[in-house]
C-alpha cells in the first residue's frame, strides 16, 4: 500500500512539473513601439538573433551608436540590432521625435529603434522584466546589450563598456548566425 501512495505521490509530482517544464523552455516574443510608427515585434525575427541595447542621446557612451549602426550592417539579414531609448539614467532627450532627429543627423541610423521607454525602474518594458525576472540581469546604466537567441531565449547580457563591435559579442552573434 505504501508503495502504491509513493507511486501516486510520484505521478502526482510529474504530471504538474509538466506545465512548469513547458513554460521555461517557451521564449516569450516582445513588441516594442516604433519609433517610426506602427510596431516592433520580436516574433516576427523569429529565426535571427537579436541584439537589444537600452540607449541615450546624451551619454558618454552614445558614440556607441556607430557601432551598433555596423553590427547591424555587418549581420543585415542575420541578426537584428534594436535600439531602445530609455531616460531611466537621465541622458534621454524628451521626445521620440527629438532621440530621432538627433540619431538620424548624428549617426545616420538605419537599425530598428523603439519608442522611449523604461529599462531598468518604474513601469519597465515587458522584455526587460523578462530578463530581470527570469536571468536577473537588470541595465545598470545605457547602451547594456541583452542578447537573444534564434529562438528568442536570452543568450548572455553584457554592460556599457563593452563594445558593439568586440569579440566578445560578435563571436557570440557569429556563432548563432552560422549555428
Amino acid at each position: 500500500m505504501q508503495l502504491l501512495s509513493r507511486l501516486g505521490l510520484t505521478l502526482a509530482l510529474a504530471v504538474a512539473a509538466v506545465p512548469l517544464a513547458k513554460a521555461e523552455t517557451d521564449a516569450p516574443a516582445f513588441s516594442f513601439p516604433n519609433i517610426d510608427g506602427g510596431t516592433l515585434n520580436t516574433a516576427d525575427w523569429r529565426g535571427k538573433p537579436v541584439l537589444v541595447v537600452n540607449t541615450a542621446s546624451m551619454c558618454g557612451y552614445t558614440p556607441q551608436y556607430t557601432e551598433l549602426q555596423a553590427l547591424s550592417d555587418q549581420y543585415e539579414g542575420r541578426a537584428i540590432v534594436l535600439a531602445v531609448p530609455s531616460d531611466d539614467f537621465n541622458q534621454e532627450y524628451a521626445t521620440d521625435a527629438e532621440v530621432k532627429e538627433f540619431c538620424e543627423l548624428n549617426y545616420s541610423l538605419t537599425l530598428p529603434m523603439a519608442t522611449i521607454q523604461h529599462v531598468a525602474e518604474g513601469d519597465v518594458h515587458p522584455l526587460y522584466a523578462w530578463v530581470r525576472d527570469q536571468h536577473g540581469f537588470v541595465p545598470g546604466w545605457n547602451f547594456n546589450k541583452v542578447l537573444l537567441g534564434p529562438d528568442g531565449k536570452f543568450v548572455q547580457a553584457w554592460g556599457s563598456n563593452t563594445k558593439p563591435t568586440s569579440g566578445a559579442i560578435t563571436k557570440v552573434m557569429d556563432t548563432l548566425v552560422n549555428g
